[in-house]
Formats: C-alpha cells, structure tokens, sequence
C-alpha cells in the first residue's frame, strides 16, 4: 500500500516539474509587448555654425631693437610695464670694432695734418694781403682751402666718437645708444639681460630684439579654417570666442579677413582669418590665448524643430513615424530645414500635438 502511494506521489511531482518547464520556457520564449516612447514638436534656437582654432594676439605689437651693437648696459622696463612712446627701454654701450676704430683715428689723424697745413698757408698768405703784397683773389683759394679742411677734421672727429660712443657732437643729446619705444602700450616680454650682446638691426639684419611692446587694447582673433568650410563664410560675420584659460565667459568678434591662399597643414587645406574682438567689460586677456571661435553661419530664434536623430530616410525622401493610436504608428513625409546637428526645423509635415517614435533610452526635449 505504501509503495502505491510513493509511487503515486512521484508521478505526480514529476507531472508537475513537466508542466513547470514548459511553462517556464514558453514564457522565455514570449516576446514582450514593446511600449514605444513618443516625442513632440518643439521652438527652439537653432544655430548652424563652423569652428576655427587659433589665438587671441594683439592687433599692434612691436619689437624693439637696436641701432646699435654693443652689450646693454642697463634696462629700465619689466614685463607687464605700461609705458609710452618714447619712454626709454634700455641702453646699450658700444664696444667699437677694432678695425672700424683705427680707420677712424686714422682719418682724424690725417684731418689734423692737413688742417694744420692749410692753416700754416692760410696766416702766411693773410699776412701778405694785408701787406698788400698778393690781391684778395690770390688769398681765397688759401681760404677756401682752411675751410674744407675744418670740415673734413670736425667730420673726421664725428665720426670717431660716433664709432666709440655711437654719438656726434652735432647731434647734441640725441643718441642712438638709447632704446625707445616707438608705441604705447605694455611690455610683453624683454629676452635680454644686462650685460647681453645686442647686434645692430640694418639692411641685411634684422637685428636683436631688446623688449617686445603691444596695444593690449585692441586684441584680435587669428585662426584657420578648413577648405571645406572656408567656402561658407565671408567677412562682417559674427564669431563666438571660447578661451581655454577663462572659465564660463564668452567673447563677440568679426570676421574682417579670410586668406586668398590657404597653406598645406598635416595633408589638408587651411585658410587664415583674422577677426577684431569687442570691447570686454574689463576682463584682461594675455597675448597667445588660444581660443575656439565659433563662426556663425545662420541662425533661427523661435524654430519649429524635432531632435535630428528621429528622423528616417526613404531613397531622397525624409519620414518620421508618427503615433496613431497606442502603440500603434504610421509613416510620416516631411521637409525639413535648418540643422545644428542636434536639433533640425520641420517646415512642413508636422504639428505641435503629433507624437513622434523615438528610441525608449533617449531623453529628448518634449518627451512623454
């Protein structure tokens, strides 16, 4: 009797885990219902814009060399100084080249010789005009003669002390051994120190560079563009600056130049444009900031606009699926518009009540 039941039971329990299994794996094997998330039309401000990366510099910066070579001999400005034109930088003391310096101690010599000579002919002479003895037009050569050679001697003496001093006694207090600035502005930076070798700045040297001076009041943009974007902008546009080293602050500047010709950059095409910066509310900004600057191409306030990514394409066609009872869809034709990537203007198809399909994670503006 026991063993009936036993048995019983076992068949039963086996029963049951078979119907379980089943169970189980039908519902496995169910597919869920999908419950479809919708979207709305919404305005909102599209901007369609290209980016450009360079710097902000200042639009006049000078760098202050000498006419002189020599070694400085002392600085007077620090980087960060204002000063104004005019305003002394540095100054330089000439060590005069060796074979410069005897040339010219030569010439001087030899202008006192022959000035000494024509001075000896010149009172002999004066003496025998005044005896009477030679007529005035015999004594003007020997006149003519003194004065030519008091000129090649003070000449000769200039030139000496303009070698060793790098100024001439004609010159009075004006010397080109003092720097000065030729702008008004800020000191930018000065390479040198006291007691460095400055060379002359002429025709086949640019010469050394003692101080770099800049209007910091008026910075401008420099940047490049790709080719394929240079082809939409034009000057007077409106570009947004964003520097790296200023947190949460923008800048508003003007394209004023676009290259003719652009330059071989890592294999691509790139153009340079200048833009002028606004006047900012006080904030001071360096020279070489880099910056990105938004260049803006067109822009809609108000548009009527779905996010970009609902969107479908049927050949040349553009669809969106629109909600026609629960979760129940229907294909839509529409034309769109203005695109800023993210969002894009609907210009015909839609209303502000349809429901539009979109993707369950998405976290859109309009979701339901």
């Amino acid at each position: 009797m026991i063993r009936k039941i036993l048995k019983f039971a076992l068949l039963i329990g086996l029963a049951t885990v078979i119907v379980w299994t089943f169970y189980f794996l039908y519902s496995k094997s169910a597919q869920p219902t999908v419950v479809f998330q919708t979207i709305t039309p919404f305005d909102t401000t599209i901007v369609k814009k290209t980016v450009a990366t360079g710097s902000v510099i200042p639009r006049r910066e000078v760098n202050m060399k000498s006419q002189v070579s020599g070694i400085i001999e002392k600085l007077y400005v620090i980087a960060g100084q204002e000063i104004k034109t005019g305003d002394i930088i540095a100054k330089v003391k000439i060590i005069p080249n060796m074979i410069n310096l005897a040339n010219a101690e030569n010439r001087v010599n030899q202008a006192k010789i022959n000035f000494d000579n024509s001075q000896t002919e010149y009172d002999r002479n004066e003496s025998l005009l005044k005896q009477n003895v030679i007529a005035k037009a015999d004594f003007q050569p020997y006149e003519l003669k003194l004065k030519s050679a008091k000129e090649e001697l003070d000449a000769a003496e200039n030139n000496l002390q303009l070698i060793k001093e790098g100024v001439t006694k004609s010159a009075g207090q004006a010397t080109n051994t003092l720097i000065r600035s030729t702008i008004t502005g800020m000191v930018l930076d000065v390479p040198m120190k006291e007691g460095s070798s400055v060379i002359e700045s002429n025709t086949f040297n640019e010469g050394t560079t003692i101080a770099s001076v800049a209007d910091m009041g008026e910075m401008i943009f420099e940047g490049k563009v790709d080719e394929s974007e240079v082809g939409k902008i034009h000057e007077g546009m409106d570009l947004v600056l964003t520097i790296g080293a200023i947190d949460k602050e923008s800048f508003s500047a003007k394209l004023e130049y676009i290259a003719p010709k652009g330059v071989t950059e890592n294999g691509a095409i790139q153009f340079m444009i200048r833009a002028a910066l606004a006047k900012n509310n006080g904030t001071f900004l360096r020279a070489g900031y880099s910056a990105n600057a938004d260049i803006i191409l067109s822009k809609k306030e108000k548009a009527f606009s779905i996010p970009e990514s609902v969107l479908k394409f049927e050949k040349e066609k553009t669809f969106v699926e629109i909600e026609t009872s629960k979760n129940t869809f229907e294909k839509r034709y529409i034309t769109t518009g203005l695109s800023d990537g993210l969002n894009i203007e609907i210009l015909t198809g839609l209303i502000k009540t349809d429901h539009i399909k979109v993707p369950q994670m998405d976290n859109m503006p309009g979701k339901e």
